[in-house]
């Protein structure tokens, strides 16, 4: 009763972005509102598109996968990107997916210059500029774009050829096994919070089901020097402000949820994820040994499942 009452909240509105105003203070909020109620006392500001289109009975559909997929998880300037172009290069025909940074930091509104100072819809400079503030708001709209990213049907394209791959950079398990849960364990994400997320989460887990599973991980491994010393390197501008301690916490929860397996996984399906753990502590952007040694331990890997 509650998920069918929950899925008709979701199929039959649209998601939209306030500011409440109040004497020196405004909150930005997001909530579900029926588009057909016009009775509102708060200023509209922007209107988003449900992500969840599908019909429910879509959602419930269980057919086997056609492809092999597969996300590559690592801390914060691990080397993702960098990995995914060798990959890529190597094996053309696969479909690698990137996260969809762009969106993240561009948050398109309608609100007057007044009501919006510079950096507001930039949601990647809000999270590191005051994560106390944007920690829940930043981790819902990046998991749900994630969602949105996992749930899309296979490219035309890669139905054609024999052996599919799809590879994520990052998924909706990491969103909240690691990043989340680590914002949470900070204190950046308040009890109500993240109860409040893993409510959400689990309930689309449940729906989407075989729509959102992998069948691998690959997870980049490198210690959280390295990843400090690529991320001032790589100098992207809402970065300055990170601290290697906040990176040496993502990685101790990448080793608890990969490699130690100690992390409480609420999903029979993740815990059984087969996973594949690189080293990459040494350049291998720049080292066709390593970089060659890298993507041959990838395909016996996605060869094995």
């Amino acid at each position: 009763m509650f998920s069918h009452k929950i899925w008709r909240l979701l199929d039959t509105s649209e998601i939209y972005f306030y500011f409440l105003r109040k004497p020196n203070l405004k909150f930005f909020c997001t909530f579900p509102h029926r588009q057909e109620n016009k009775h509102t006392t708060l200023k509209e500001n922007q209107t988003i598109k449900p992500f969840l289109k599908s019909t429910a009975s879509d959602l419930k559909s269980s057919g086997k996968m056609k492809a092999k997929r597969l996300s590559v998880e690592g801390n914060i300037a691990v080397g993702k990107s960098t990995f995914l172009r060798l990959l890529s290069r190597v094996n053309p025909d696969w479909s690698l997916v990137t996260e969809p940074l762009k969106k993240w930091q561009n948050i398109q509104t309608t609100a007057q210059p007044q009501d919006f100072s510079q950096d507001m819809g930039n949601l990647l400079q809000l999270i590191y500029k005051d994560p106390a503030r944007w920690s829940y708001t930043f981790q819902t709209f990046s998991c749900l774009s994630r969602f949105r990213i996992q749930i899309e049907p296979l490219p035309e394209q890669l139905l054609k050829i024999k052996e599919p791959v799809q590879i994520f950079e990052r998924s909706i398990y990491s969103d909240r096994y690691v990043f989340a849960l680590t914002l949470s364990k900070l204190g950046h994400m308040n009890a109500v919070e993240w109860a409040m997320y893993q409510e959400w989460h689990s309930f689309l887990m449940q729906e989407f089901d075989e729509r959102v599973a992998l069948d691998g991980i690959v997870y980049l491994r490198a210690n959280p020097e390295k990843c400090f010393e690529r991320l001032q390197k790589r100098a992207r501008e809402e970065e300055m402000t990170v601290q290697q301690n906040y990176l040496e916490n993502l990685h101790e929860q990448h080793e608890n949820w990969l490699a130690r397996k100690t992390t409480n996984v609420q999903f029979q399906k993740v815990k059984n994820i087969p996973v594949l753990m690189l080293d990459v502590n040494e350049d291998f952007e720049n080292n066709s040994d390593a970089s060659d040694l890298l993507s041959h331990k990838v395909k016996d890997f996605i060869a094995d499942l």
